[in-house]
């Protein structure tokens, strides 16, 4: 550990675990680790003392040793009367089950504040009141952590500042995914398909964008995921898509047809073999044969579908046996278009209401989820300077299951 001390690096945290047989991996990018006055993970140091040179540290995280287990204590039932419910965009939110909301609506429960953001899950809605969890998310699981040190380099001066708690960092979000207790998490009530501007959208989308709508990071790290994902010579359909389809180059394709809203975007895109101009939210049955594709992607649009259970159905119909569904989108969206629901919901809960959509599918399996937070800001992107990190990347997928068509 000493020869740590005077040193600085950039390390990537990778949180495995398992809930429900769904696979979930959470990863954060950590800048300017500072051995000596930040707070990791417990062994850490140890562990990379007793390795000299590795890169890779893998640690094994047990609940009620290195983490805290869920404790009744932490459950609470709070009468109505102390629930200040919240307003976004001028709509009250009703709490709903599995849910999550910031403590600082809740009054009477020891240790809470107004201005408290961290979050609760609501787990049962009662005559009096509703019962809120504040244990972590991921209290009692267990977890897997693998930490990379990408970049490691001489400390030259001290200038003091805030310690980090690198871990608890790395686990503030994921968990927020997962069902509670077993049942699914209430995210259809209230007219959560709503919208600003509910106008048809071709007349949305009637100017072609030819921009990018995450930045060059980003990129990055969903067009690896989609390498990582899709197997060579598949035919691939790109939903909701546009000029660009974020694939690798290096990734050879049986075919890959881009279905969108503007006729110039998909005309524009050269990967394409097949473009179509189709209306999912209008039409959600999707023109194509039954088994016609390996893999089927959707890059930042999940969060605009406002007749989801019908595309996710579709999508099964069109893929082959086993083929994938993959779905990424990041923290930016269009206003006008989104889903009244997606600006309502933590960013990891927003992977737990596509989870919803596949579930309530059952046409798939083998689902999982991945994150990844905290990768530097491109120094060509226009927010350079005023936005530190890059645009983070959500993604989930699953296979169809046999007989899903």
């Amino acid at each position: 550990m000493k020869s740590y001390d005077d040193a600085l690096a950039a390390m990537d945290f990778r949180i495995g675990w398992t809930h429900d047989g769904i696979r979930h991996t959470d990863c954060l990018h950590a800048q300017r680790v500072n051995f000596w006055r930040d707070i990791l993970p417990a062994g850490l140091c140890e562990t990379m003392g007793k390795q000299p040179g590795a890169r890779s540290v893998a640690l094994e995280l047990q609940a009620g040793r290195d983490l805290p287990s869920a404790n009744p204590a932490q459950v609470f039932r709070v009468r109505w009367t102390d629930v200040e419910k919240r307003r976004l965009a001028g709509v009250e939110i009703e709490p709903c089950c599995g849910r999550f909301y910031p403590r600082g609506m809740l009054r009477g429960v020891p240790g809470v504040f107004r201005e408290n953001i961290q979050p609760f899950r609501c787990t049962g809605l009662e005559p009096e009141g509703l019962v809120a969890d504040c244990n972590h998310p991921l209290s009692g699981k267990k977890l897997a952590v693998e930490v990379a040190i990408n970049d490691l380099r001489p400390k030259f001066e001290e200038h003091g500042g805030a310690t980090t708690d690198w871990l608890e960092t790395a686990l503030a979000g994921p968990g927020m995914q997962a069902r509670a207790n077993g049942g699914p998490t209430n995210f259809f009530a209230d007219r959560p398909f709503a919208r600003t501007d509910e106008n048809e959208d071709g007349v949305f989308y009637d100017r072609p964008r030819l921009v990018n709508h995450i930045d060059d990071a980003a990129i990055g790290v969903v067009s690896e995921l989609y390498g990582r994902l899709i197997l060579p010579g598949g035919d691939v359909l790109d939903l909701m898509g546009s000029w660009t389809s974020h694939l690798p180059a290096g990734l050879s394709l049986g075919s890959l047809t881009v279905l969108g809203l503007n006729l110039d975007e998909l005309n524009a895109n050269p990967r394409a073999a097949a473009r179509v101009v189709h209306d999912l939210n209008l039409r959600p049955a999707l023109p194509f044969g039954h088994a016609r594709f390996d893999a089927v992607i959707c890059t930042v649009s999940v969060e605009y579908l406002t007749r989801p259970f019908e595309v996710f159905d579709e999508v099964a119909r069109v893929l082959r046996p086993g083929g994938l569904f993959i779905l990424t989108f990041s923290n930016r969206w269009f206003p006008p278009k989104v889903i009244r629901i997606w600006p309502e919901l933590h960013e990891f809960e927003r992977l737990g209401m596509v989870l919803e959509y596949f579930r309530k599918s059952g046409k798939y399996r083998d689902l999982e989820t991945y994150s990844l937070r905290g990768l530097p800001r491109p120094e060509n992107d226009k927010y350079f300077g005023q936005i530190h990190f890059a645009d983070p990347v959500y993604a989930v997928w699953g296979r169809t299951a046999p007989g899903a068509g």
